[in-house]
């Protein structure tokens, strides 16, 4: 399965995109701001553009993986899945990256939430679409062995 990302509106505080699952659009999407970061950058280099907590994850192709959360096991939304959601694995200078219900950048640590940008800076009905994402895309793709992977422009 192939999730997409493009990178719409780059503000100050947040980035909105568009979040693509095997080519269709699914929804939008919130992330911290975009600071230029792309996964050809050594690990040094994003490092020293990072500003923790407040920074988009690098562009590029990542495999998406179901673990286990530590930070979000107890949470309604991911109980449901017995602790687990979706990692985006080996990003340079980023640990524990993941796809999960929020509604704005200071919600977010680098990590990608969706929903509709109906309100400035924010997204909203994002624990509806985690739900859709998990129960219609990444559950079945799970049960039948495939790769996911996710392309961040």
């Amino acid at each position: 399965m192939e999730l997409k990302l493009v990178r719409k509106w780059k503000k100050n505080d947040y980035t909105v995109g568009q979040f693509f699952i095997n080519g269709v659009k699914f929804s939008e999407s919130i992330e911290d701001k975009d600071r230029g970061l792309t996964d050809s950058m050594s690990e040094k280099e994003v490092s020293s553009r990072k500003i923790k907590g407040v920074t988009a994850i690098p562009t590029g192709k990542y495999e998406v993986k179901l673990t286990w959360s530590n930070r979000f096991h107890g949470r309604a939304w991911c109980r449901k899945y017995d602790g687990k959601c979706p990692q985006i694995m080996n990003v340079k200078g980023f640990q524990g990256i993941r796809i999960h219900p929020l509604n704005t950048a200071q919600d977010s640590l680098g990590c990608i939430g969706l929903g509709e940008n109906k309100q400035v800076g924010r997204v909203i009905n994002s624990t509806a679409y985690f739900y859709k994402l998990m129960d219609n895309y990444i559950m079945p793709a799970v049960k039948r062995g495939e790769k996911i992977s996710i392309s961040i422009e």
